[in-house]
């Protein structure tokens, strides 16, 4: 699932904003040990009370293992006018111990029916045996009460009648809807199961390691069409005048990955190579922008195919547009589910950056097909072998279909933004226990997508591509159709010939798994001897403190070393293990470069001379430095800084070289931090810093502000240089640049909207047009009527940017109507408002203010819901914000509410207060000396 972060690709962009800061017969050992009948009547008291007043026959959370599902026949016949549906279902379970109780798993369905039958009941077809109903909803669990005791080694069919409205948020079975061109609303229905959701459909075993076939029918009005994970093989007329549609039986799997759809959509098909047909559905009036996605779906799929040497199991594919959805994207197998801005290409709005958002997100889920569908984790502790494999193959595949998008040089980021969560002491391991639904949801972040996809990238270098490829290969196939967990992995990875050096894969991988954070290498230079030294690296926490040497202790990774140096073209490895280490160079350098290409997930730093042996180098030639190597050196620098490792000067001083940096992605990555600092003073309105700090950016870059054009041409960084640099030099009041975007938001406007402007600058003109109550409200208008989700995107945004706090605030309200702007791009909306300092007050306020309503559109723990938080505080940089932050959270967990991000949030005002604190006279003095 694709968040930012689904449920966290951010670059899972979720709305416009992306976020920096989720056996052909089943084998099953359970984790907990099941009360027998007997103790559930001698220990009446240690049992939960069901809400009919009886004791409820289980007391874990997890099912226990005594029945497990084969097969289930599921019916639905939603209603598109009254919004619920009516289902039935009929599971054959196989009993693996005697037992006289079934536990499922059921979240707001009413249970009207439930019956059982043996083999020998189905084979004389006698009728069911009614079953008492028990329902526990604290843990979303029913139990079926049977009159006999079930037989060991014995299969059952167990049949279930239930009902429910069609859920009002985001998750479980619920209705979408969109408006046409004509200003028709009309009404879909669509699941999204992952991770706990389809308990809220179907009484289910809903864990992963239950997995099962599914046989399912849909009954539906003619004109609609129904869609589900396999090809539909039949429809029946019914009584009514309506249709039932009835599809192939799935192969195993979990019951996250079951997926159905009633909708009135339009598509467009392609077979792939070895005979799959792909197929790509959007609402009618958006059928146009479906072109792009088939063509890399196509592209994609046949790559995977060859690369796993697995073929894609299913006859089909399907990739939905859904119009109100969570996460960036949903890997059901066979039947992919899209927020529009994830599939959705439209050339006249949708940008560069845009298409290769799309094109990222489809190949994230196409490669779940196999890593996460195929092979499934066994618990959610280990969701990181199917989000950080996703993320990790968006690199592989990417590169090797559409290599003029150059993704290779946008990877590193993946790995910059997780190491601001994993360089907090707040951070967690990739593998980490979670139990409850709210648990689980959090597990769906930055550090299991992200800092997943960078240590697999991490051993894949050290291992070498080709290994590392065999390895995976020998692990999905070995595991295909069954659940898995870290050390299957290791243990597939162990059977190759290493580098000729002591290495234990599963001994290394477990290092960086099972403990949080990321390690700092520290690298002495003394003659021809290198003294190494690991320690923990936590960002906003310094030496000094008290707290450092606690938090140090026990940490230990096994890391794969490579580095350069002056003397020689080689790329070095070293397996640095132990605390410290001594390297003997072969001749005297005059420099080292440690982490080559930022393959490695840990910072460098360089005592003694080294940082000033490595300006000096950029300074006299860059090139001889690898532009990653720069791109790294530039990131570690500022980030040495918040640990107070490093002075602001001395990093700033290593920027200076830039104006003759002719690697886009280097020159981007120094430029990021000078706008981070800009607007962290900006929003603390210290003035005179601000000033100068302006006046430094737009005379530093001026050359190249000059250089860009207003339009579309160029290579994927030309193009990705120019956005960022426009829309900078327009924040910053430059005066060319508001009187180009002005001249354009004119034309646009007169033309009724109808002008193309390039899709590059889109979002630089709405923005400069949104700074008056005409442009504005013209926007807001324009923003109700476009058929574009990517260029609503780029409106939305540039509305959040007024100066206005009255017209902010109409936004918010807007989102939380949920008709002009949709309750999906609510939390992206207070994010961006928060971040704009006219709004950041406000954003804040209101969330204080509406939690209640907020928590009745997100669930607790949501991706959604963290976002609000998180984007609404994390930019506070005073003691007084701090405080209040604290009292509300801590008003939450008075009332039971205690999420991870509450933690994280305090941690990075604390970071922020702190930097400030350091450096905010330095930056002062260094643009005086600079300007």
């Amino acid at each position: 699932m694709v968040n930012s972060c689904r449920k966290l690709n951010c670059n899972i962009y979720i709305g416009f904003y992306c976020s920096a800061i989720i056996l052909p017969l089943i084998c099953i050992c359970s984790q907990f040990s099941q009360p027998t009948i007997d103790q559930f009547t001698k220990d009446p008291g240690a049992f939960p009370v069901a809400t009919n007043g009886e004791l409820f026959p289980w007391r874990e959370l997890r099912l226990p293992t005594v029945v497990i599902p084969l097969h289930y026949d599921l019916f639905i016949h939603p209603n598109l006018t009254s919004l619920d549906f009516v289902a039935s279902e009929k599971i054959e379970v196989l009993v693996r111990d005697a037992t006289q109780f079934i536990i499922l798993h059921s979240n707001g369905l009413e249970i009207m029916n439930a019956t059982l039958q043996s083999e020998e009941d189905l084979r004389y077809r006698k009728p069911g045996k009614k079953l008492t109903v028990l329902s526990y909803p604290a843990h979303q669990q029913i139990a079926l009460m049977v009159p006999e005791k079930l037989r060991a080694d014995l299969r059952y069919s167990v049949a279930i009648d239930f009902q429910a409205k069609l859920a009002d948020g985001f998750e479980g079975f619920y209705k979408s809807t969109y408006r046409t061109l004509g200003g028709e609303t009309r009404t879909i229905a669509v699941t999204d199961f992952e991770p706990t959701e389809a308990r809220m459909a179907f009484p289910c075993f809903d864990e992963p390691l239950f997995k099962a076939n599914f046989s399912i029918k849909i009954r539906r009005e003619s004109r609609h069409i129904a869609l589900s994970n396999m090809p539909k093989i039949k429809t029946v007329e019914v009584d009514g005048g309506l249709l039932e549609d009835h599809f192939g039986t799935t192969v195993k799997m979990s019951t996250y990955l079951v997926a159905y759809i009633v909708c009135d959509f339009n598509s467009v098909s392609g077979t792939a190579s070895s005979g799959v047909k792909v197929s790509v559905y959007a609402s009618p009036d958006k059928w146009s922008q479906t072109h792009y996605a088939l063509e890399a779906s196509l592209k994609l799929l046949d790559f995977y195919e060859k690369y796993f040497d697995i073929q894609y199991p299913l006859p089909k594919l399907d990739l939905v547009a859904i119009p109100d959805f969570a996460s960036g994207a949903m890997e059901n197998w066979g039947l992919i589910t899209y927020r529009e801005t994830s599939l959705l290409f439209d050339p006249k709005t949708s940008s560069t950056s845009d298409k290769l958002w799309i094109t990222e997100v489809i190949a994230h889920e196409l490669a779940h097909q196999w890593f996460g569908n195929l092979v499934t984790m066994e618990w959610w502790n280990d969701i990181w072998l199917n989000e950080g494999f996703a993320t990790y193959m968006e690199l592989i595949s990417v590169n090797a279909t559409y290599p003029e998008l150059q993704f290779d040089d946008d990877f590193m980021n993946t790995c910059f933004e997780v190491i601001k969560k994993d360089s907090l002491n707040s951070s967690h391991p990739i593998s980490n226990q979670a139990e409850t639904p709210t648990q689980i949801q959090e597990m769906f972040d930055a550090v299991s997508y992200k800092k997943g996809a960078c240590i697999l990238n991490m051993l894949k270098d050290f291992l070498s591509e080709g290994k590392f490829k065999t390895g995976i290969i020998h692990y999905l196939k070995k595991f295909s159709y069954r659940n898995a967990k870290n050390d299957d992995l290791w243990n597939s990875l162990s059977n190759l010939t290493f580098l000729g050096e002591n290495v234990e894969i599963k001994e290394m991988m477990t290092t960086w798994t099972l403990q949080k954070g990321i390690p700092l290498v520290v690298v002495k230079q003394e003659g021809r001897s290198l003294r190494l030294r690991q320690e923990r690296f936590l960002n906003g926490v310094f030496r000094e403190d008290p707290e450092w040497g606690p938090l140090q202790e026990r940490y230990l990774w096994h890391i794969p070393l490579t580095y350069a140096t002056s003397s020689s073209n080689e790329i070095h490895k070293h397996f640095l293990k132990s605390k410290t280490d001594t390297l003997d160079l072969p001749e005297t350098t005059s420099w080292v470069k440690f982490n080559v290409d930022s393959n490695g997930y840990y910072i460098v730093h360089y005592e003694g001379h080294g940082w000033d042996q490595l300006i000096t180098l950029l300074n006299q030639n860059h090139t001889l430095l690898r532009p990653k190597d720069r791109i790294g050196l530039i990131h570690d620098a500022f980030q040495l800084v918040s640990a107070g490792r490093l002075t602001l000067d001395k990093a700033l001083d290593l920027t200076r070289y830039l104006q003759r940096e002719t690697s886009i992605p280097a020159l981007l990555k120094g430029l990021e931090y000078l706008e981070l600092f800009y607007h962290t003073i900006d929003r603390r309105n210290i003035s005179d810093i601000t000033e100068n700090l302006k006046h430094y950016i737009l005379q530093y870059f001026k050359p190249v502000i000059d250089m860009q054009s207003w339009s579309d041409e160029g290579s994927v960084w030309d193009r990705m240089l120019r956005s960022v640099l426009l829309k900078l030099a327009c924040y910053l009041n430059h005066t060319p640049c508001i009187q180009k975007a002005t001249e354009l938001f004119s034309q646009w406007v007169e033309s009724s909207g109808k002008l193309n402007i390039s899709t590059d600058v889109l979002k630089i003109v709405y923005s400069v047009g949104a700074q008056t109550t005409a442009g504005w409200n013209y926007l807001l208008e324009q923003y109700g009527l476009s058929l574009s989700a990517a260029e609503k995107n780029k409106i939305l945004y540039a509305l959040s940017t007024s100066k206005h706090q009255e017209k902010l605030m109409k936004l918010i309200e807007l989102g939380m109507e949920g008709k002009v702007i949709k309750t999906q791009d609510l939390a992206a909306l207070l994010h961006a408002i928060a971040r704009n300092p006219k709004g950041q007050q406000l954003a804040w306020n209101f969330v204080k203010e509406n939690w209640t309503h907020l928590l009745k559109k997100f669930d607790l723990g949501s991706f959604a819901l963290r976002m609000i938080i998180f984007g609404t505080t994390s930019h506070f940089s005073s003691k007084d914000e701090l405080q209040e932050v604290k009292l509300f959270f801590e008003s939450l967990k008075d009332q039971g509410v205690d999420l991870e991000i509450f933690q994280i949030v305090l941690e990075t005002i604390s970071k922020n207060i702190r930097w400030l604190e350091k450096n905010l006279s330095t930056l002062r003095n260094w643009l005086l000396i600079s300007i």
